[in-house]
């Protein structure tokens, strides 16, 4: 019988990390009578035994707040934990111990990162229930979408609308660089809607020539601006990614950023046509979460919570359609979602014009 149930929240920060928490706290204590901890500072809290109770009280007005109320960080794995300077061990055995310790079973909200050191634990014979968070929504949980993807598109989105007037009045073209990783779901959600001529994905790797074709047309239609969305892990056909710089410490090294400054110059150069770029970077990850982010958050920490007081464990919770169901950890583990090429939204894209530089 679960009578304590721990939280922790891992990786990346996301609008609605908050909400999930006021969620699961509510619905442990309201439904199931459940205590609930909370681990700070993600697995670092649990290896430092950093607990703090969570009771009604302290998730009082969190649901519009962004960020997490828990922090967060995307290291310290206990499978491949920092001992010494450059020394690692396994202490998932440790990790594991010290959960049981406080809790019946641990709630991870999380991406792909924690949620795979959760499937690890889980193997081991943890009572694991996963929550998926991440802006990119690159999570392998089938065609659910992941809370804090709607907001930080939303921004992205505004970003284009304003951008819209001033690359008009200078007769420029304007390249947003935003966030996604190896995914182009934030530069085609946000592209779309915010009108863009160009969108640049890492599925579809693009070519100058076809994108000063697009151009050209444009500028043959007396349309003397343009707007290009280029996702971080967009490159070129023989090119590779423009990496910012490395972080050997964390379980994603590779730290991407700048191809939006590549791509301005080039243009730039073969067009003579002044160019600017702006890269939204972390604005996207920060703030309140859109209502629907709210909403979703929610429901998922809600359900997280019925899959723990159920003993479903291994699982993560996951919107398919309107219905809420729980995937098998390993699913998440074995890799991210990246745009459909192929799908709906990428073709209708292309039927008003849209250009992706392939």
């Amino acid at each position: 019988m679960i009578k304590r149930v721990a939280v922790l929240t891992g990786g990346g920060d996301a609008p609605g990390l908050n909400a999930v928490i006021r969620a699961i706290v509510k619905t442990a204590i309201r439904e199931y009578g459940v205590e609930v901890i909370g681990f700070r500072d993600g697995f670092k809290g649990v290896m430092e035994k950093l607990v703090t109770p969570l009771s009604e009280r302290e998730v009082s007005g969190i649901l519009p707040r962004g960020g997490t109320i828990l922090g967060t960080t995307n290291r310290d794995n206990p499978f491949h934990f920092q001992v010494g300077e450059g020394v690692y061990e396994d202490r998932s055995d440790q990790c594991i111990d010290i959960i049981n310790q406080y809790a019946d079973a641990l709630i991870i909200i999380g991406g792909d990162g924690s949620l795979s050191i959760g499937f690890e634990l889980a193997q081991k014979g943890l009572n694991i229930v996963g929550c998926p968070k991440t802006i990119d929504n690159d999570l392998a949980v089938g065609e659910a979408k992941t809370f804090g993807f709607d907001t930080a598109y939303a921004f992205a989105t505004e970003a284009l609308d304003r951008l819209h007037s001033t690359a008009e009045s200078h007769h420029r073209i304007i390249v947003l660089e935003v966030m996604g990783r190896y995914a182009g779901h934030i530069a085609l959600h946000s592209g779309i809607a915010g009108g863009a001529d160009i969108i640049l994905l890492p599925e579809i790797p693009f070519s100058y020539d076809n994108i000063i074709k697009k151009l050209e047309e444009r500028q043959n239609q007396n349309k003397r601006f343009s707007l290009v969305v280029v996702a971080e892990g967009a490159k070129t056909r023989e090119g590779e990614l423009v990496v910012q710089n490395y972080v050997s410490q964390s379980p994603d090294p590779i730290r991407l950023g700048g191809i939006g400054e590549v791509v301005a110059k080039e243009l730039e150069r073969l067009t003579g046509i002044e160019c600017r770029v702006t890269v939204l970077g972390h604005l996207q990850r920060g703030g309140s979460p859109t209502p629907h982010d709210r909403i979703l958050a929610t429901r998922y920490g809600v359900a997280a919570m019925d899959l723990v007081a159920q003993g479903k464990f291994g699982s993560v919770v996951a919107l398919a359609g309107d219905s809420l169901k729980p995937i098998p950890l390993a699913e998440v583990a074995k890799g991210i979602r990246k745009v459909n090429t192929a799908g709906d939204l990428l073709k209708c894209a292309k039927k008003i014009g849209i250009s992706f530089g392939d």
